[in-house]
């Protein structure tokens, strides 16, 4: 473990905050009392992930960083590095025309094909593989949407949007905020140019995330729901396209309710997300990404974790099936929603092996997860062995 795993919260906090802001100035800029900073950087107390998200976007920083799972970005893996690098790359070059190939671009068909593997990368939590996809088709992509015309270019516009969406999402998993915001930049120029009216709702739902992530809650909810408007469904007759994006668009709006306590409104997205999973009957995936009873259900246990309400999100789980073609990313991220609540009513061995099963599953995804550390925080105060146990077996660490 680095140097900065084996620091406490409060310490890093202190760290990350340095000698040009002071703990008053932390307070105004995150939007909490001074005695919650005193307390904090003092490691008196258990800090929520509400704290947690406001004092990580005051500090500029990510939640994974503050809890120590990732060193500050200079402390990235070589291999993490290299990725943002080529990410970054990929997105900027390609919005400004970067592309320098002797032969012609890939065809539409190519390109398409190679989105689909990195929609595949993304939910696997491959980054390394994902940023070299996503150089391929923002790349190639753009040089040929630039002479293209007609259904082919409307097509590829389509195309580049999702990869540059995916892109956006990435990054945000990655700790670029900034990257994230400008690829979904470009992603919503080309969407608005093909005129597809559910990708630029799947796009206003990636932006209500970077908001939540940014701990800007109320303008998460008003992205979310102002979208959801738009493409509002009539559900005795709506295309299937349009009961997706809506359902997606309540989720994202529920979920960011929920964080910040709001159980009324978050009850009613929800229940609007429930009825278009319902009208659509089965899981779909639309633009790479995914929705229908699964995730409506799977959701359903993170808003009442995020809540407080954990009897109620135990008993959502236990009556919860996740299919085998559930995606990875969407599988683990709901078990670490599982293992919160498992915490909260004393099953600390059963929310233990819960976040094992996570960290095999998707040993490279969970380093950048700020949950396995509020995670293991909370096992330690019955055994600091067993999370010690824990994160030598998963390979990040969760406890100073």
């Amino acid at each position: 473990m680095s140097n900065w795993a084996d620091l406490t919260t409060g310490k890093r906090i202190k760290a990350l905050r340095g000698s040009d802001l002071t703990q008053q100035g932390l307070a105004e800029a995150a939007g909490v009392s001074y005695a919650l900073i005193q307390k904090a950087e003092q490691d008196r107390g258990e800090l929520s992930v509400g704290s947690l998200l406001k004092l990580a976007a005051a500090l500029r920083t990510d939640v994974s960083v503050m809890l120590g799972q990732q060193a500050p970005r200079r402390g990235m893996s070589r291999d993490t590095r290299a990725a943002v690098r080529r990410l970054s790359d990929a997105v900027h070059d390609s919005a400004l025309g970067g592309w320098e190939g002797v032969e012609d671009p890939s065809t539409l068909s190519e390109l398409s094909g190679a989105h689909d593997h990195l929609c595949a990368a993304y939910w696997r939590g491959s980054y390394g593989e994902l940023s070299e996809l996503a150089a391929k088709v923002l790349l190639e992509g753009q040089a040929r949407y630039a002479r293209s015309t007609g259904y082919e270019r409307e097509r590829l516009g389509s195309v580049l949007a999702s990869t540059y969406q995916f892109a956006s999402s990435a990054a945000l998993l990655l700790g670029q905020r900034d990257l994230a915001l400008s690829a979904l930049t470009s992603a919503r120029h080309l969407a608005e140019r093909s005129g597809d009216e559910v990708l630029c709702a799947l796009l206003d739902s990636t932006l209500s995330w970077i908001y939540l992530r940014s701990a800007r809650v109320p303008r998460a909810i008003a992205v979310a729901v102002q979208a959801a408007s738009r493409i509002e469904p009539s559900f005795s007759r709506a295309a299937r396209p349009q009961l997706f994006g809506y359902g997606r668009l309540m989720i994202s709006a529920a979920v960011a309710a929920s964080r910040r306590g709001d159980s009324v409104s978050a009850d009613d997205y929800l229940s609007q997300a429930h009825a278009a999973a319902a009208r659509l009957g089965e899981d779909e995936a639309l633009y790479g990404t995914h929705f229908g009873p699964t995730a409506a259900n799977t959701e359903a246990v993170g808003i009442a974790v995020a809540l407080g309400d954990h009897g109620k999100a135990l008993q959502l789980a236990s009556r919860t099936e996740l299919p085998r073609a559930m995606p990875k990313l969407a599988r683990n991220r709901y078990k670490l929603d599982v293992a919160l609540a498992q915490c909260a009513a004393g099953l600390y061995d059963k929310a233990g092996d819960t976040l094992i099963e996570v960290g095999l599953d998707a040993p490279e995804w969970v380093k950048h997860q700020a949950l396995p550390g509020v995670i293991g925080q909370r096992i330690a105060k019955v055994s600091t062995s067993r999370v010690r146990s824990i994160s030598e077996l998963i390979g990040i660490p969760l406890v100073a």
